[in-house]
């Protein structure tokens, strides 16, 4: 039978549920079992698609268009499986769906409360997660214990281990040992607090995962054991890492892995762990002392998790290449300020990201325009295309006053607009292409010879697209479409033959980014940026040499 693991937190947000919970599941993947992952969230939103990037982060997007949060990045990076939108679930879609069956009837007039009808239907989105071809579900609790939000979440996974069985439960908790610096103590009161807490809601958990910025002594697991009713083997020190990525190893040091198969009965149905692949990945990463300045131009800079995907898909690439990524966030309104300042001119490379609205976009297309002409090696995502475009017809194909009519509705020459408008789609309305979409690449393009392949799929989130009515100037003035869909009616990949490294692409390759397989793109904007730095001229790869 399918077991199922929860991950829930307390004493303070921000300890890192996400990425023990992913580590774990790359611990049972190493051991052999077949792992799938679900993020359910306390706020209100049905999903993160609109909410603000500076206030929450990133939007992850999976390859059936789901709009998820940013921790079914993590997950997806660490057990390295493409999560469906089913993997995430708010209390907004939750209630969406509970009032939506009262409206047709489906409860026959009873009233609708918490217990059992809002319960019912998070337990049912838990379960439909085991499709009969996973051993391990592991399910992530947002929030923190003692949040009036989370209580009709902890209560429907209390009630799971009532229905499926108390041997095919796993309750991991992870909480908060501070140090004290004028005591010289690090102090369990918070673990306790919070421990307390989960079991006012009839939870009582069997494996406490406890965060602290030193090593926790083996007198103090006892005491934690003691005073919260675990075995000492399930208290489980959880020290800081300097590299997200060392947390697997950390934690089956500690025997957490070990300990969690136990408690399920599933120990001896897999196999012993292998991490050798992992080990290879942490100790690139901790030999790297070549430094590699990457600078990020974006409107969300305030909040790094806004792009958190493709600083890890940078990350990812330094790894391959075992340097170390020096990375300069470049507020994109600042980017006409700086265009004197010797700041882009110690960029090795940039990446231009995504976004929304039409704050900032000058000042990246004015950092396109400056890798362009100053050989920067440049990789646009999304936004990023459109501003490479703007540039070119700007700058190259002499059309005044071109833009995105996202940004100027009354722009003389629309290059990006919307898809409806310059293909004849039905009208988008509110809606976005979202998810993966194949493209077709030019075998003797750049881009081709980057993938090795003339056929990929990336996904997408996007409203609006390169105007394909323009394509003809842009590609006299030097501008290569290297990609399109399929039909041949959408314009996915942009580059400049001659140029060391400038390419967009609509997508957003940096979500299929994984820490032992970096993403073409960025493994080759990298190494690009390697070959800069190091004053040499870039390289120039042919179909086929890259696998």
């Amino acid at each position: 039978m399918t077991k199922f693991v929860f991950v829930t937190g307390g004493v303070s947000s921000s300890l890192g549920k996400g990425l023990t919970a992913s580590s774990l599941g790359r611990l049972l993947k190493m051991r052999g079992a077949r792992v799938t992952m679900c993020k359910l969230d306390p706020y209100i939103n049905v999903d993160p698609g609109t909410m603000n990037p500076g206030e929450h982060g990133e939007v992850f997007v999976t390859e059936d268009g789901g709009e998820t949060d940013l921790d079914l990045g993590h997950y997806e990076r660490f057990i390295d499986v493409n999560l469906k939108r089913t993997s995430n679930a708010t209390t907004g879609a939750i209630y969406s769906s509970v009032i939506a069956k009262e409206r047709r009837g489906d409860y026959l007039g009873k009233t609708v409360q918490v217990i059992p009808h809002v319960t019912d239907e998070i337990k049912d989105r838990i379960r439909r997660l085991d499709d009969g071809e996973v051993d391990v579900v592991i399910v992530e609790i947002g929030g923190t214990v003692g949040d009036i939000e989370i209580v009709p979440f902890l209560e429907a996974i209390r009630q799971l281990r009532q229905d499926i069985g108390r041997s095919n439960v796993c309750y991991v908790h992870l909480t908060l040992v501070p140090y004290l610096a004028p005591s010289g103590e690090q102090k369990t009161k918070p673990t306790q607090h919070s421990v307390t807490e989960l079991r006012s809601r009839g939870i009582q958990p069997d494996v406490i995962v406890c965060r602290s910025d030193q090593p926790i002594s083996a007198e103090l697991k006892r005491k934690i054991s003691l005073l919260c009713d675990v075995p000492v083997e399930g208290v489980i020190s959880a020290v800081d890492a300097r590299n997200i990525y060392e947390i697997p190893l950390v934690l089956h040091e500690e025997g957490f892995d070990d300990y969690v198969c136990q408690t399920l009965g599933i120990e001896d149905t897999l196999g012993p762990v292998d991490l050798s692949e992992w080990e290879d990945v942490v100790t690139r990463a901790e030999l790297a002392e070549r430094p590699v300045r990457v600078g990020i131009i974006g409107k969300y800079v305030y909040l790094p998790d806004a792009y958190l995907s493709v600083v890890e898909a940078l990350r990812h690439a330094c790894f391959h290449h075992s340097v170390v990524l020096d990375l300069d966030w470049i507020d994109a309104e600042q980017v006409p300020e700086l265009l004197s300042a010797d700041r882009l001119r110690a960029l090795d490379a940039m990446v231009i990201p995504g976004g929304f609205g039409e704050r900032g976009v000058e000042g990246m297309v004015s950092a396109a325009a400056y890798a362009r002409v100053n050989g920067v090696p440049c990789l646009g995502l999304c936004l990023g295309l459109h501003v490479m475009v703007i540039d070119v017809a700007r700058n190259l194909a002499g059309l005044e006053g071109a833009n995105s009519r996202e940004v100027d509705p009354s722009t003389p020459h629309p290059v990006i607009d919307l898809m409806d408008e310059q293909v004849g789609v039905v009208d988008m309305g509110g809606t976005m292409r979202l998810g993966a979409c194949f493209a077709m690449l030019d075998a003797d393009s750049r881009v081709g010879a980057i993938y090795g392949t003339t056929v990929v799929s990336e996904r997408h989130r996007h409203r609006f697209e390169f105007n394909s009515r323009y394509r003809g100037k842009l590609e006299a003035a030097g501008l290569r479409c290297s990609g399109v869909s399929p039909d041949g009616r959408l314009v996915e990949f942009i580059e400049l033959p001659d140029h060391p490294f400038w390419i967009g692409t609509q997508a957003h390759p940096e979500f299929k980014s994984r820490p032992d397989r970096p993403h073409p793109l960025f493994r080759e904007l990298v190494a690009a940026a390697i070959e800069r730095a190091e004053g040499r001229e870039p390289h120039l790869i042919q179909l086929g040499d890259v696998p």
